[in-house]
């Protein structure tokens, strides 16, 4: 399916806990001015009158007639059945909200909810860094093709979402890539997202920096770490570091799993210099079989790092060749080799949230 050469249009929203954010998209592309409304995340009676007034704007906006509304929402939350549930910086919404039948009442369309983690997985999926590298490889003549793609988003939180044969994988209780609760490597008493997160690298640069005079931002933290603020560069960097080393084993754990291309989206990944290094070092460290043994690989596949123009081009260069079919004389191509890439989003976090849920209700209807 290619999104660009679609010409259907789908309402979509962009749902924060200050501003609901509408828009309309044809061909993967943004079609209106987009509406920005109040969340009244405390109010329920108001917000979801929000959300119905601006979809109604955006529609109005449009020429043509929309065949669906698709959009994330803060869960939990029973995405198939679009029932919301329990949403922290919503908290209107807590005890059930049945959101989706609502606006399909309301606009006679069919409306597709999902988790933020998972329609940005999917965007990149259809239209980011997993398209990126097969165009790639078909350019170098390389028999091989990906289908999987793990994704993560590293800002306030830390989400993730799975696509499975190019298909966005959702779970049995619209739970599936919730990286966020698995376990922090660094203190097995906390969730990854205690390390991965905003919070986690201000709290880093405290554990180092005892005589802090301001607010600092992780901006803040990257500029010193830069050498472009004053402050601790050592405890700076140390901060990044200490947040790559629990991102790369919480994704070596996922991607054992799933076995495909890794995406790196969210706030923090413009910093993925800093932080990219101890990621590698986890992808392609050692684990041992039992006391004695000797070291193996810590994933079945070797990791590139496609933000790194010489492993982007070892990647890029498959080890390809043709064995011979027993009792025969047809020769096939083999890739001895297992290999992954991780890349930073392609699209943008936004960009790559917004084209899912477009891509995700074009593939449903």
């Amino acid at each position: 399916m290619n999104i660009f050469d679609d010409q259907r249009i789908v309402l979509t929203l962009d749902a924060g806990g200050t501003n609901f954010v509408f828009s309309a998209l044809r061909g993967g592309e943004e079609v209106v001015d987009p509406v920005s409304l109040p969340a009244y995340a405390d109010n329920l009676d108001k917000s979801l009158k929000n959300i119905i007034v601006g979809f109604e704007e955006v529609r109005d906006k449009v020429s043509g007639n929309p065949v669906a509304i698709s959009f994330a929402f803060p869960g939990p939350a029973d995405y198939p059945a679009g029932i919301i549930d329990n949403v922290g910086n919503l908290p209107a919404y807590a005890g059930g909200v049945a959101l989706g039948p609502m606006l399909e009442d309301k606009f006679d369309l069919p409306v597709f909810i999902n988790n933020d983690g998972d329609l940005f997985a999917y965007g990149e999926a259809m239209a980011g860094l997993l398209p990126e590298v097969n165009r790639t490889l078909k350019e170098k003549n390389i028999p091989k093709k990906y289908k999987n793609l793990f994704g993560v988003t590293i800002g306030t939180g830390f989400g993730g979402g799975i696509v499975i044969n190019n298909q966005l994988a959702r779970g049995d209780n619209s739970a599936s890539g919730e990286i966020w609760i698995t376990r922090n490597f660094e203190d097995d008493r906390l969730t990854a997202e205690e390390g991965v997160s905003i919070r986690a690298i201000l709290q880093a640069y405290r554990e180092n920096v005892s005589d802090i005079k301001e607010e600092l931002s992780p901006k803040d933290i990257y500029d010193i770490a830069k050498g472009n603020k004053k402050g601790d560069q050592k405890a700076a960097i140390y901060a990044f570091e200490k947040m790559g080393s629990v991102l790369g084993e919480a994704l070596a754990n996922a991607i054992t799993l799933i076995d495909g291309v890794m995406v790196i989206g969210g706030g923090i990944s413009g910093a993925y210099e800093l932080f990219m290094p101890t990621i590698m070092e986890q992808l392609n460290g050692k684990n041992i079989m039992g006391y004695g043994d000797k070291p193996l690989s810590r994933l079945v596949a070797n990791v590139y790092n496609l933000e790194d123009e010489q492993s982007a081009e070892e990647f890029y260069h498959f080890e390809s060749k043709e064995i011979t079919v027993p009792f025969s004389n047809r020769k096939i191509p083999y890739v001895p080799e297992t290999r992954l890439p991780i890349g930073i989003s392609r699209l943008g976090t936004s960009e790559a949230t917004a084209l899912g849920a477009y891509a995700f209700a074009l593939n449903n209807l």
